[in-house]
């Protein structure tokens, strides 16, 4: 499906907003979500899923929700993004209307699968996990660092660790966490999870190769 931006988007009850961006699962590399910004104040910008689409033409969109529950959907705040200029393989689609312009990405990263496989973890899709990039971490003897990245599995798409990249006791090291060092999630409070390890136990936790789209 091709999602033309700055577009006229209509709910099922009316003309809703205008489309801003197209997010690219970075997993699979296939389009997952559209921005829509309300038109009206405050004008809040809006993740709707690409299953809501259900027509595009060069200058409209039609989605099957209502503007009720386009209200109800995550807002997209920009900050939490990675931005990354526009792939060689997306040259088809040119600069014009269907251009994409830049892709945002979740801040999403891989590990090398040779070594990912040799792991056991626990895994969780992304829609059931309440961090996001920027929650705090706080370890059973204080604060350690702020998440910045989620690590997922190559074919499930699943989160299977948390990843602190800066802002943290170590430095430059990435410190990755696996999902199993989680407290319930029911002990997240206030963008902070908290962990069942200590800092040392943090620190000598193992690491693997990551692979960023980014870099």
């Amino acid at each position: 499906m091709q999602i033309p931006l700055n577009a006229q988007v209509e709910c099922t009850d009316g003309v809703c907003g205008r489309s801003e961006y197209v997010l690219i699962n970075p997993v699979d590399d296939h389009v997952a979500n559209l921005v829509v910004k309300e038109d009206s104040s405050p004008n809040t910008e809006y993740i709707v899923p690409v299953e809501y689409v259900t027509e595009t033409i060069a200058d409209m969109i039609r989605l099957s929700c209502s503007k009720a529950e386009l209200e109800k959907m995550a807002p997209f705040i920009n900050t939490k993004f990675i931005q990354e200029k526009i792939p060689e393989r997306y040259s088809r689609y040119g600069g014009g209307m269907y251009g994409f312009g830049s892709l945002y990405y979740m801040p999403y990263t891989t590990p090398d699968i040779t070594v990912y496989e040799t792991e056991k973890i626990q895994q969780i899709p992304p829609g059931e996990l309440t961090v996001q990039r920027g929650t705090t971490v706080e370890a059973t003897d204080g604060y350690v660092g702020k998440v910045d990245e989620f690590v997922v599995h190559p074919v499930t798409g699943h989160i299977t660790h948390l990843v602190m990249r800066e802002g943290h006791l170590w430095g430059k090291k990435d410190v990755i966490i696996p999902i199993s060092a989680l407290k319930p999630m029911g002990d997240t409070y206030e963008d902070t999870v908290f962990l069942n390890l200590n800092k040392h136990q943090i620190e000598s936790l193992p690491t693997f190769p990551l692979h960023r789209r980014w870099s």
